[in-house]
């Protein structure tokens, strides 16, 4: 083991709980997501369970845990939306879900924000910046 990984310590994935708490995170989130008024319309024609796969496979290596994501790019898997009119208020929206969904599963504050700042640094892939 190399010096860098004993001083990197474990991932924000393991931190939070690993596999049943982003499972729970997940779908608890997009409960919440549903049932947003400023959000839900763009999930109309969505395949909601296989999207919910999709959310925890790539929560899961963004956090730091087991790559089983095979998904489109964030750009790409947001082009759909861009176009229906997906912009910074909506992100904001779905930041405040995920902000509120942690605290809900008592997932730490600086954990919260680690995650926030992670999710907060896509946010130009998401709306094709």
């Amino acid at each position: 083991m190399s010096e860098a990984n004993e001083v990197q310590g474990p991932s924000l994935y393991e931190r939070i709980g690993g596999e049943s708490a982003v499972n729970a995170a997940v779908d608890l989130f997009y409960g919440k997501v549903l049932d947003d008024y400023r959000i839900n319309r763009f999930f109309d024609k969505t395949d909601m369970p296989k999207q919910v796969e999709h959310l925890k496979a790539f929560m899961t290596v963004a956090f730091g845990g087991p790559n089983n994501y095979a998904g489109r790019s964030l750009r790409d898997g947001h082009a759909r939306l861009v176009k229906m009119g997906l912009n910074d208020s909506h992100y904001d929206a779905v930041m405040e879900h995920l902000g509120v969904t942690m605290t809900e599963l008592n997932v730490p504050p600086e954990l919260i924000a680690e995650a926030a700042a992670l999710v907060e640094s896509v946010r130009g892939e998401v709306l094709g910046k």
